[in-house]
């Protein structure tokens, strides 16, 4: 068939008794796969996972009864698998990776709270490097490039 006779019809292949329509995306093993190998919807599904389950632990997160390292430790066992799950196929641009240094640093304000101003005893957030200082482990760009 060429192209003007398919022009505006939906593509299917036909193999046996079977027929297969031609999908822009569809979601394998719990990945969007596209059309264009594109991984940007990808990232944004598992962001927006990783909001959600952050979202259900929010009240563990911001208490003060919790030490900051069991924290930490929620966030790695819990929100972090959510957010990696198949980023061994990424291949991140700067714009994704930024997206997912601000989720990180999101949940991390949240685990490690605000400061008070020494001279003004203002509350302030955390800034980013105070929170690459308070987080000894690698930043999620790093981990995804590692694996």
């Amino acid at each position: 068939m060429s192209r003007d006779q398919n022009a505006g019809r939906i593509q299917s292949v036909r193999i046996d008794k079977s027929t297969f329509e031609k999908l822009e995306d569809f979601k394998y093993l719990g990945t969007n796969l596209t059309s264009q190998n594109s991984i940007a919807e990808e990232i944004k599904s598992r962001l927006r996972s990783g909001n959600a389950s952050c979202h259900s632990v929010q009240n563990i997160l911001s208490s003060r009864l919790l030490s900051k390292n069991l924290k930490i430790k929620i966030y790695r066992i819990i929100i972090l698998p959510i957010v990696l799950y198949g980023c061994e196929t990424w291949s991140l641009t700067l714009q994704e990776e930024r997206k997912l240094r601000v989720f990180e640093n999101i949940v991390l304000r949240r685990v490690f709270g605000p400061r008070s101003e020494e001279v003004t005893g203002e509350w302030r957030k955390l800034h980013n490097e105070e929170l690459n200082d308070l987080y000894s482990s690698p930043n999620i760009v790093r981990v995804i490039k590692s694996r």
